[in-house]
């Protein structure tokens, strides 16, 4: 079992759900009025969706092969696979933040800007509490998909033992190596969370009444 495997991708995945869960659930309250441009925006932050990893990691390794403000590459680096990270997990980070806001009843949001209520209280007091089901969802998909990168982590990272070689990388490494044992007992590790993590996200918005619903009741 490569321990240090697992504990890199762990590190990896905590680090990026520290960074983007903020950012993510900014971007997806200011979709809402985002208006005519709301279509570009969102199809440029799913774009890691249903880019090929070789392009994705490509243009990240071009992008992060010059000298950073640190005054070195950030290409091969635990913080140039943070980055990468951080771009291939947006939409998992933002759509079902942007779907748990865009669920609330607009009659809860007047009713409380009709009570003098600011825009950072009602967000705060009111929109955050209902919409956590979505950013639950989001965290655990963000970790789980982060856990199992593979194409664009190793573009842009390569695979440095302790410090961008990650599971994923580390089963590839170890198939090329027909080491079957190694690689089935941590295909084992991510098929279990990758499962868990779906199952938890369905769960949460299998959960979840729809507007109408709640407009009915």
């Amino acid at each position: 079992m490569d321990m240090d495997a697992i504990l890199l991708s762990l590190k990896l995945a905590l680090w990026t759900l520290v960074l983007i869960l903020p950012s993510g659930i900014w971007v997806a309250h200011r979709l809402q009025k985002a208006g005519k441009a709301k279509s570009w925006i969102e199809a440029g932050l799913a774009l890691p969706l249903v880019l090929p990893p070789t392009v994705l990691g490509y243009y990240l390794l071009v992008g992060l092969s010059g000298k950073s403000f640190l005054g070195m590459p950030l290409v091969f680096s635990f913080t140039g696979i943070l980055i990468a990270s951080l771009i291939v997990n947006l939409p998992f980070a933002i759509q079902p933040i942007q779907r748990a806001f865009e669920a609330i009843n607009p009659e809860i949001i007047e009713a409380a800007q009709v009570s003098g209520l600011s825009n950072w209280q009602i967000f705060r007091l009111i929109e955050l509490p209902l919409a956590w089901r979505g950013i639950t969802s989001a965290a655990v998909l963000t970790f789980a998909h982060t856990l199992g990168e593979f194409g664009v982590i190793l573009m842009v990272g390569g695979a440095i033992p302790g410090e961008t070689k990650t599971v994923s990388i580390s089963i590839y490494d170890k198939v090329q190596s027909f080491d079957t044992a190694g690689a089935g007992a941590l295909s084992l590790i991510l098929l279990g969370t990758s499962l868990v993590a779906i199952a938890i996200s369905y769960g949460i918005f299998g959960r979840q009444p729809s507007r109408n619903q709640k407009r009915g009741s």
